[in-house]
């Protein structure tokens, strides 16, 4: 059976900043993670916990660049990470592990699109392994952490690009069939999905919750760097001039506004008793059939909703068993 994608009515919007979701709520005493956390939605993410008085850690490759970045947020701790390097993710979580507190949010943030073929150390496709596997790790590694707050969240920012493709279980790697960007991209934003699906059917008895979402293109994250400019104009992303065209409607959002889902997901009391769920406009999503294919960036924009394929249980079970052979532990 697929999950219950059903709108909650939270009374936000396409149009909600994360301001406005995290109004009234306090985080005095809570402790968060959020990769990608010193640019684009990781930071205003951050931003939006810290003026709620979480404590907020943000792994980073490159730490000077991310305490710069971080600067203007008082009190944000850079710790040095790389998702591509396993030691790395271990010895961040070893050094979170060692301070003693409990984890209340791991916002897994971070992430790569549509890159040419580049591989990790193990030879796992650069997308696969940044996007998914380097988070499958590190909130393997956090278990305890999370375990021991008592009601934590974890969520993953997915995208509607999971609609370009399923997990394929047989190839995740690319080792056989022919890489294509977009195709890569969808399979690891798909198992961004499946993965909070798998972690929330396994987690929820010690307290555990897990979300998945799409936070609406944003053209200031950077993260299109590899989409051709005038792909971008000719779909109404920017103008002519390289700036932003802004309409909530059609999911062309404020680095604000794209952060509203993702504090939602992580704090939002309407949540309470809910798991596994995808989410999109500061809702849960509605199930969606229409495909979409990597030259479709205009129409994508105005779909919504989750493809029946990446909220299906046996492909998150199929994953999580994947996942910890490829990543090479036992994880719940």
């Amino acid at each position: 059976m697929l999950t219950r994608q059903e709108r909650v009515n939270s009374g936000f919007g396409a149009a909600s900043t994360a301001a406005q979701v995290i109004a009234g709520i306090d985080l005095t005493g809570r402790s968060a993670i959020v990769t990608g956390g010193y640019s684009g939605l990781g930071r205003e993410t951050v931003r939006t916990l810290r003026a709620a008085g979480a404590e907020v850690v943000v792994p980073a490759r490159d730490v000077p660049r991310a305490r710069r970045a971080l600067d203007a947020i008082e009190g944000v701790q850079v710790w040095p990470m790389d998702l591509l390097d396993p030691s790395s993710i271990d010895a961040f979580a070893r050094r979170f592990l060692a301070t003693g507190p409990a984890l209340h949010l791991l916002v897994n943030s971070a992430g790569i699109m549509a890159n040419p073929l580049a591989r990790d150390a193990r030879g796992f496709e650069s997308q696969f392994a940044t996007n998914h596997l380097g988070h499958f790790q590190l909130t393997a590694r956090l278990w305890p952490a999370l375990a021991a707050a008592g009601g934590a969240r974890v969520v993953q920012v997915s995208s509607l690009g999971h609609r370009y493709a399923p997990v394929d279980f047989d190839d995740p790697n690319f080792e056989r069939r022919p890489y294509a960007p977009y195709v890569g991209y969808g399979q690891s934003k798909t198992a961004n999905i499946l993965f909070a699906l798998g972690l929330d059917e396994r987690a929820r008895e010690a307290g555990v919750r897990a979300f998945s979402l799409h936070p609406g293109s944003i053209a200031e994250t950077g993260l299109g760097r590899f989409i051709p400019r005038q792909n971008l104009v000719d779909a109404g992303v920017i103008s002519a001039d390289g700036s932003p065209i802004l309409d909530p409607a059609r999911q062309l959002k404020t680095p604000q506004q794209g952060a509203a889902t993702i504090v939602w997901c992580a704090t939002s009391p309407t949540l309470d008793g809910l798991g596994g769920l995808y989410c999109e406009n500061c809702d849960v999503a509605p199930f969606m059939t229409e495909t979409i294919d990597e030259t479709g960036l205009s129409d994508a924009l105005r779909l919504t909703g989750v493809m029946p394929y990446a909220v299906d249980p046996a492909n998150a079970d199929q994953l999580w068993t994947l996942s910890e052979r490829l990543v090479g532990l036992s994880f719940l």
